[in-house]
């Protein structure tokens, strides 16, 4: 899957053309190989060559393989240097890991959330709970209140850990950072799609770990424009109702 950003399409064909090289050498490799097996085999009456080196095959088999690695280093390179490049971002939000729970604050909106486990899948989970797991939509892959950001921004994350190691990872953004307490990690991805898209916690952080997913939704900038106004206007009942 080629995911729904720039960088996660790079990522994705990168993938396929180190793939196609590697069966490519195979097949030579492996061609070479059986051919020599059954072309000099000794019921043949071949005899083994007497020799200790041969400066031509070693200068192939040393210059071939540094001139693949180059066709292969130098694009690499360059998305590598692209999936750092975090400046100038449209939005930044901090992604905190606890156990077992995400939290969310929007630095440029004064917003934030945790984001846990949906009922649904909470309930499903229990031992002897009576609910059948698959009866679930998206068991285990649902939260209650997700991330949501506006197509085509680049959103900056500023991801770190409140108590132990975690990773937030979302395959469709090709994104994958370890969140670490006392440290912040940045990386940034900007969809091209709208919809949802799901992801979990991809570093073992305890007895729970299985049960914190990620969400997040891709919607048009308008309809995030509406969404910020309405969690501003959910923000002074919610702290009213927690007093």
């Amino acid at each position: 899957r080629k995911g729904v950003t720039d960088l996660s399409v790079e990522t994705y064909d990168i993938h396929m053309m180190v793939f196609w090289w590697c069966v490519a050498i195979g097949i030579v490799v492996f061609g070479a190989m059986l051919y020599s097996l059954v072309k000099h085999r000794k019921s043949q009456g071949v005899e083994a060559a007497q020799f200790s080196h041969n400066t031509k095959a070693e200068i192939v088999w040393t210059v071939v393989p540094v001139v693949i690695l180059m066709l292969i280093v130098v694009p690499v390179a360059e998305t590598m240097i692209k999936i750092e490049d975090t400046r100038d971002p449209d939005m930044s939000i901090v992604v905190t890991g606890y156990q077992w729970r995400w939290h969310y604050r929007y630095q440029d909106e004064d917003i934030a959330f945790y984001s846990s486990l949906a009922r649904p899948s909470l309930e499903a989970r229990r031992l002897n709970s009576g609910v059948d797991p698959f009866a679930v939509d998206n068991y285990l892959l649902e939260v209650d209140r997700p991330m949501v950001v506006p197509k085509g921004s680049k959103v900056r994350l500023l991801v770190t850990s409140n108590d132990v190691i975690h990773s937030w990872y979302v395959p469709d953004f090709s994104i994958k950072k370890d969140a670490i307490p006392g440290i912040i990690n940045e990386v940034w991805f900007q969809p091209n799609e709208t919809g949802t898209f799901r992801g979990q916690c991809t570093e073992l952080c305890g007895k729970d770990h299985g049960y914190m997913p990620i969400v997040v939704e891709v919607v048009e900038p308008d309809a995030y424009t509406a969404w910020v106004e309405t969690r501003k206007e959910q923000a002074p009942k919610l702290a009213t109702a927690t007093q």
